[in-house]
């Protein structure tokens, strides 16, 4: 596999980087306001900020389209941009390959097995039930594709029990998602087509089905995906020359490799099971945040792969909502034409990078 880089030292250039910082921090708001203010209905900017203040705009309609709709989409677009950062930084180091990304473990696959099974299997009836349990019945979807998601991580985390070695570990989670997506597949060949049109309508991407009532599991979830990234940097760093190094620095590989899966896979879980399945976003902005900052340390790395993975999303839901217009683009179309810009550069450098990393 191929070394992402190696640690050094975070204080030189602490100016600069704060600088960064900064223009993150910056960026992140921004992009949250024109998430408020742009869509099919655009809002001036100081109404929305009168509006998030609790005062009167110009139209009483535009506080009912901001806080109904327009804030749990944002938020949710920030939380699912950051989770899956996070997801893809750890992704890449444990495995040590800068293409990996959250759903490299087969948990997206898992994640849509479920939804599949629900929309292209149990049909109008499942429908019925489902709406008939109120909250739970919002929670419909999600629950299948975390249902789906979760049993994809158990059965990692029980073969990472057994296995020690990383690289076999990566390709039978490979496998793992291969099966779920042969099942997928299955369901869609003998399914109607009124089924599989819903059914593709959810793997498009979309970060406007969360509603304040489901936002009460998303967000905690999410918060304690990315509470666990935050407290492994310390592993993630001994990761980056191999486990030999970091059981070397008295690291307990086999409980941290774990705690890192878990980490990743419950963020990318969640974010698939309430958006579906978001592309790219998780296997570029790693390597756009190890590149603003030039390190590869995730005392670092860690949090402002949150800033950046959810300005990136909060950018992208935007440009797909083709402001002034009726129409809506899928999310994972955005994400794609950002994110294999970022992979074709990422491929070309690869040596470079390693050379400067390692001088």
């Amino acid at each position: 596999m191929t070394e992402i880089s190696v640690v050094e030292n975070p204080w030189p250039r602490l100016g600069l980087r704060r600088l960064v910082l900064v223009g993150l921090l910056a960026a992140l708001v921004t992009a949250f306001m024109l998430a408020l203010a742009l869509g099919s209905v655009s809002i001036p900017l100081d109404n929305v900020l009168r509006i998030l203040l609790g005062g009167e705009p110009d139209r009483a309609t535009w506080t009912d389209i901001v806080w109904k709709f327009r804030v749990p989409k944002a938020l949710t677009a920030a939380l699912a941009g950051a989770a899956l950062a996070v997801s893809g930084l750890q992704m890449q180091t444990l495995f040590r390959n800068p293409l990996a990304d959250p759903f490299v473990l087969g948990v997206s696959s898992g994640a849509s097995l479920g939804v599949a099974f629900v929309v292209l299997s149990i049909g109008s009836t499942g429908t019925l039930l489902v709406a008939s349990l109120g909250f739970f019945g919002e929670l419909g979807l999600a629950a299948a594709a975390a249902a789906g998601a979760g049993l994809v991580l158990g059965a990692v985390l029980l073969v990472a029990r057994r296995i020690q070695n990383t690289l076999s570990l990566l390709i039978l989670g490979l496998m793992f998602g291969y099966l779920a997506s042969a099942l997928v597949s299955l369901l869609i060949y003998f399914s109607a087509p009124e089924r599989v049109q819903a059914f593709n309508l959810w793997s498009s991407g979309n970060f406007g089905g969360v509603t304040w009532n489901q936002m009460q599991v998303y967000a905690p979830t999410v918060g304690l995906g990315l509470g666990l990234a935050l407290v492994l940097p310390k592993p993630l760093n001994a990761f980056l020359l191999g486990e030999a190094y970091a059981r070397s620095l008295g690291v307990n590989v086999p409980h941290a490799r774990r705690l890192i899966i878990l980490s990743s896979a419950l963020l990318a879980g969640v974010v698939t099971a309430f958006c579906g399945p978001i592309g790219f976003i998780g296997v570029a902005v790693p390597h756009l945040c190890r590149s603003l900052f030039n390190t590869g340390d995730h005392r670092i790395l860690v949090p402002t792969s949150i800033l950046l993975g959810a300005t990136v999303a909060l950018l992208a839901d935007v440009i797909a909502q083709l402001p002034g217009g009726q129409q809506v683009l899928p999310v994972n179309v955005i994400t794609s034409l950002f994110g294999v810009p970022v992979i074709v550069w990422v491929l070309l450098r690869q040596r470079q990078l390693r050379q400067s990393f390692a001088s």
